[in-house]
């Protein structure tokens, strides 16, 4: 690989470059300053932006880790110029110099909603005016906070201890918040051209083997679970049988769903159909199919609550994707393609309690990779107090005459 790297010399560049000139890359360093990169990195080739578009020639990738960081003092127009400006002008350059593939470099910080800063702000208008861009095809990926060698941010004070015990100090800390080992980032970027769907990715270290989360995750679980059942099992038997009195057939429906790894399993609700209804995706669903009571306990969710006794089971979690019906194989091989399949599904999810549900597989898929990268100890709290608070609403049926939402 031929590599261009832009911004070398800040945190992630000084942890990411050693990395790949192990892994055997020919490096091409673009900074401000490139007498000091070439201080910092002996023997490494280093140029200014404007003569990228000479010395690039030949070049497989290149990296934009240019950045003015949300911990910089500066105005609104110069995280603009930063984030926005010089970003355009790389890509400009990056194309003149015939370099296919363009990875932006982001922060998990411009996926939050409600994050109104000026680096958030500036970093969501960068993503969105690469999005569409033919040549160089650009990827624009999101970061946690990036370890290595050495920690940086939030994560700095490890570094005041030997790296064994920050080491594990770590693996506590990203139960709670993800991390993103740079290795990790290397890896991604070595691979080559991304799939044509994949234009924006969320990297991160991941929890699969992270013990500490699982466990937490699990006993959260349980806990809550049992806790709810034996406190409110009068609730349950009230909605039993109003749901038995309503209409005719039994209370509790019994649904085969896909499960953790593909494995398919008997998922619990209140029934909320009429006795009858074939058994289709809610989207599927005509609305005149809802009973009165179907519609309130949809809207309120209170219909979900026999999957604790999934949870129990361990077969689902309170967090995770929705579980789908085995025939919905097109959101089955999405969330394989993603490796969302490793997850077991949830009452709740991100997407969710962001207005997304089944009738689009493929943006769902995404929705659920992106839980896949970001979950925690902390999401999975954010999530159950968003649901809890009615965010995301009820399973979506078709209306007659009634444009679905496309839960955008």
């Amino acid at each position: 690989m031929k590599i261009v790297i832009t911004g070398p010399t800040g945190f992630v560049g000084r942890q990411l470059v050693p990395v790949l000139i192990r892994a055997g890359a020919t490096l091409l360093l673009v900074a401000r300053n490139p007498a000091y990169a070439r201080r910092l990195f002996p023997g490494v080739a280093a140029c200014g932006l404007d003569e990228l578009d000479e010395r690039g020639r030949g070049f497989d990738t290149l990296v934009h880790l240019s950045v003015l960081n949300n911990d910089a003092s500066a105005s609104d127009d110069e995280f603009r110029r930063v984030n926005v400006d010089l970003l355009m002008e790389t890509l400009e350059a990056a194309d003149k110099a015939g370099i296919p593939r363009f990875v932006n470099v982001s922060s998990v910080h411009a996926l939050e909603p409600g994050n109104h800063t000026a680096y958030a702000r500036t970093k969501r208008e960068a993503a969105a005016r690469v999005r569409d861009v033919a040549s160089p095809v650009v990827t624009t990926v999101y970061m946690p906070p990036v370890h290595g060698t050495r920690y940086g941010g939030k994560l700095y004070f490890l570094n005041r201890f030997p790296s064994g015990i920050a080491r594990r100090l770590l693996h506590i800390l990203s139960a709670f918040r993800p991390v993103l080992d740079v290795a990790v980032l290397a890896d991604f970027i070595v691979a080559g051209m991304p799939d044509a769907d994949l234009r924006e990715v969320v990297l991160s270290d991941g929890q699969h083997g992270n013990n500490v989360y699982l466990s937490t995750k699990r006993t959260i679980d349980v806990v809550a679970s049992v806790l709810f059942l034996a406190t409110f099992w009068w609730l349950l038997a009230i909605i039993w049988a109003l749901v038995r009195m309503q209409s005719s057939g039994p209370a509790i429906f019994a649904q085969t769903r896909v499960g953790l790894h593909g494995r398919e399993f008997t998922l619990y609700k209140f029934r909320t159909m009429k006795l009858g209804t074939p058994h289709t995706a809610s989207h599927e669903a005509s609305a005149g199919a809802i009973t009165r009571l179907g519609h309130f306990l949809r809207r309120t969710k209170l219909d979900e609550l026999p999957q604790l006794w999934n949870v129990v089971r361990n077969e689902v979690s309170l967090v995770g994707p929705r579980p789908c019906l085995p025939s919905q194989s097109a959101l089955v091989e999405a969330r394989k393609r993603r490796g969302v399949l490793a997850l077991k599904p949830g009452i709740t999810g991100l997407a969710q309690v962001n207005g997304v549900d089944m009738r689009e597989p493929e943006y769902l898929a995404k929705w659920d990779a992106r839980y896949l990268a970001l979950r925690s100890i902390v999401l999975d709290v954010k999530i159950c107090i968003a649901t809890a608070l009615g965010g995301g609403g009820g399973d979506a049926v078709t209306t007659p005459g009634r444009p679905e939402r496309k839960g955008r």
